[in-house]
């Protein structure tokens, strides 16, 4: 514990991967971990990133990052991605684009595995959190490369959350999903620059009106709309201004360490069903039914609810595998 207290990558990395794990003869141990590094937790700003497809992510991150980083801050890039088990994460990808940032001694990027479950991914990207926070990380970036369900699992887990757009609202905002806008802190407007400079205005002033008719998902705060160029590093000052400026409204109301607690006990819920469903996947009784559950389940001869009824009633015998 030392080691990560002190800030080494190696060490780190060590404690991460032990929090990942999966492994029954693990989790007593992480969790004991993850117990003693709590105290050193908790101070550092938590900032979600997503972003459409092309919107030059990566690019932001690494320069948003070196701005905070050459301003004193250390900086933890964090990656959610439900896909990983099976391409193993755009995240790899990324860390190879973020050159500059991933050679900064002030920076540390990582991956969180998904162990093929977008819960295995909040668990894994809470604790990792948790590693940094503790190594004296006072930034977290937490980053969503998966899509659906993942911007709300990483909203749900930052202070803020900021939502990269691209010029040319048009069809474009047509087909933004609502649920995202719901959940955004602020919309930046990327690659603002040279001949996009008109059209990213454009598409700024058509999400701030798209926004005023959209009930903001925190009362005391209307998430604003800005540009940047994450390529010519024009914006981000605002945007971190805007960050801060966020904090010490929910500040002003008691609403900042309010979230906080309710993520906290959030966290412990959605782990308490993680290992539940884990188990139930593990439950020697069940595996010696699904087969045949599926089998009849697939062919049509059993309705998928009694399915669920009847490998819950295996693996809790006790109960009646249905909720009254």
């Amino acid at each position: 514990m030392t080691g990560v207290l002190g800030g080494d990558p190696a060490m780190m990395g060590r404690a991460i991967t032990l929090v990942e794990s999966r492994k029954p003869a693990h989790r007593q141990l992480a969790g004991e971990v993850l117990q003693r590094l709590l105290p050193h937790a908790g101070k550092a700003r938590r900032i979600g990133i997503t972003g459409v497809p092309g919107v030059g992510k990566s690019t932001f991150i690494e320069t948003f990052g070196r701005m905070l980083t050459a301003d004193g801050h250390k900086v933890a890039v964090l990656a959610v991605d439900p896909t990983s088990s099976r391409t193993g994460g755009s995240i790899l990808g990324d860390k190879t684009r973020m050159l500059e940032l991933g050679r900064d001694p002030h920076a540390f990027i990582r991956p969180s595995p998904s162990a093929g479950t977008l819960g295995g991914v909040a668990r894994a990207t809470r604790e990792a959190m948790v590693v940094c926070e503790a190594a004296g990380f006072d930034v977290i970036i937490v980053e969503t490369v998966g899509v659906g369900q993942s911007e709300i699992v990483v909203a749900e887990m930052v202070d803020f959350f900021l939502v990269l757009m691209l010029p040319g609202a048009g069809d474009e905002l047509q087909g933004i999903k609502k649920g995202v806008l719901e959940i955004a802190d602020m919309l930046a407007v990327n690659k603002a620059d040279g001949e996009n400079a008109a059209a990213a205005r454009l598409a700024a002033a058509e999400y701030r009106r798209a926004l005023q008719i959209m009930t903001p998902h925190e009362a005391i705060w209307q998430p604003p709309v800005v540009t940047c160029s994450a390529l010519q590093g024009d914006g981000l000052d605002e945007i971190w201004k805007q960050i801060g400026q966020h904090k010490e409204t929910l500040d002003a109301a008691g609403a900042f360490d309010e979230k906080r607690r309710r993520q906290q006990v959030d966290w412990m819920r959605a782990m308490v069903r993680d290992r539940l469903a884990a188990a139930l996947e593990a439950d020697e009784q069940v595996r010696a039914i699904l087969p045949d559950i599926e089998k009849q389940v697939a062919e049509g001869m059993l309705a998928p609810s009694l399915g669920a009824d009847r490998m819950l009633a295996a693996f809790m015998p006790h109960s009646k595998g249905e909720t009254e």
